[in-house]
């Protein structure tokens, strides 16, 4: 018989935090009578920690510490199984989802962005933002459309205008003006999120003390980087059966940010660094060109893996197996926004149509941009949250925590 050691008396509900699942599309977790066939399906429940059982028991108390301190919380991939055999109703997977979206926002930092993403009624806002940045920019520039016979040729080179200066095109200038520190600030928000969220968990878990702590060597080599590994394999998505089509749409995404971050990666440097020694190197790319050839085939399969999860979560929705929320749907509408403009930039070049392939292009920087900013508070997030959820699972169950903190 499973039984929980807290002192129930004591515990104060959190009002607040209960009305903010609920409107995250957890609104369901009232129905749950702890029968536990969610844990018995769930893959990720043991003896010892019945998941998603006891998690279900703290979010109808409103036990926020202990859940955004929970690192299962963060490890479960929202397959649907459990949901799928629930008999009463109650989508726990939703309701698992649901604190995510809490823990996101709870740690999210600068907080005004952490909860300006978190609604959907904040979507104009959310949209103006890039789209006022990068149209001020464009404006300042003193940048045209160009001809229809420049425009194959040029291409997006000079979006942002020309000057003489050949070291550093104007374009590229502009874009690291504003996309940098998006990046920079998205890096540093997550990077802090992840810092109070590790916090919480080595206090919750009894492992606060400093020789508690591993090296950041041994740290990365033992625990980050084996989860890292299991991650890219989808070892634990696998594992699920209610869902499995979440598998194959999440893999083409995963190999296509990593194929765009290599191709972003080497536009970078190679516009940035070795343009200033290497002429030709900061117009449109030959078709033939590999990094090309690697960017294509990462836009394609962005939006296959997107179109996937959008039918996927469409299909759920209309089943009745989940509630429609913008916290699952904003990050889909970013991701196929992103794919969508940017081969379609492409696309308009080729056909030399420079007024609707400007179009597509301000809307691709847009985007892009939407998705770095918001990275840290969206759906997105959990890209860096449930890496070092993995890490911390393996760091709380080593040999190292055995034989120095206890």
């Amino acid at each position: 018989m499973i039984t929980f050691q807290e002192n129930i008396v004591n515990m104060q509900p959190n009002i607040d935090f209960i009305k903010e699942m609920k409107e995250a599309g957890g609104d369901t977790l009232k129905k749950c009578f702890q029968c536990a066939t969610c844990s018995v399906v769930c893959p990720l429940s043991t003896d010892a920690n019945p998941f998603p059982r006891r998690q279900m028991l703290f979010a109808q108390w409103g036990l926020k510490d202990k859940l955004i301190g929970d690192p299962s919380i963060l490890l479960c991939h929202q397959c649907g199984d459990c949901t799928a055999y629930c008999p009463r109703g109650a989508r726990p997977g939703d309701v698992m989802g649901a604190v995510r979206a809490a823990a996101y926002k709870h740690y999210g930092w600068p907080s005004f962005l952490a909860n300006l993403a978190s609604s959907g009624q904040n979507l104009p806002v959310l949209l103006a933002i890039p789209a006022a940045v990068v149209f001020i920019m464009w404006l300042i520039s003193g940048s045209h459309v160009p001809a229809a016979k420049d425009f194959v040729d040029i291409g997006y080179s000079q979006f942002f205008g020309h000057w003489d200066f050949k070291m550093l095109p104007k374009t590229t200038f502009f874009i690291d003006f504003f996309m940098i520190p998006t990046f920079l600030l998205s890096l540093f928000g997550a990077f802090k999120g992840v810092t109070a969220m590790w916090k919480k968990m080595t206090e919750n878990a009894g492992l606060g003390e400093p020789l508690c702590q591993p090296s950041p060597i041994q740290f990365v080599k033992e625990f980050l980087w084996p989860s890292v590994q299991e991650i890219v394999r989808h070892d634990r998505f696998k594992q699920c059966e209610a869902n499995q089509n979440r598998v194959r749409g999440h893999q083409p995404l995963m190999w296509a940010f990593i194929g765009l971050l290599f191709v972003t990666g080497y536009s970078f440097f190679a516009q940035d660094f070795l343009g200033q020694f290497i002429e030709g190197l900061h117009g449109p790319m030959s078709m033939w060109n590999p990094v090309k050839i690697v960017a294509n085939v990462a836009a394609i399969s962005l939006i296959a893996g997107a179109a996937i999860l959008w039918g996927n979560r469409s299909q759920m929705e209309d089943e009745g197996k989940a509630v429609s929320t913008f916290y699952d749907w904003f990050l889909i509408w970013m991701i196929m926004a992103v794919g969508v403009t940017g081969l379609g930039a492409e696309v308009l070049r080729l056909l030399g149509i420079p007024g609707l392939g400007y179009i597509a292009y301000y809307l691709h920087l847009v985007s892009v941009m939407m998705l770095f900013l918001y990275m840290p508070y969206t759906k997105f997030a959990h890209l860096v949250y449930r890496t070092f959820a993995m890490a911390f699972e393996r760091y709380r169950e080593s040999a190292y925590v055995k034989n120095h903190c206890y």
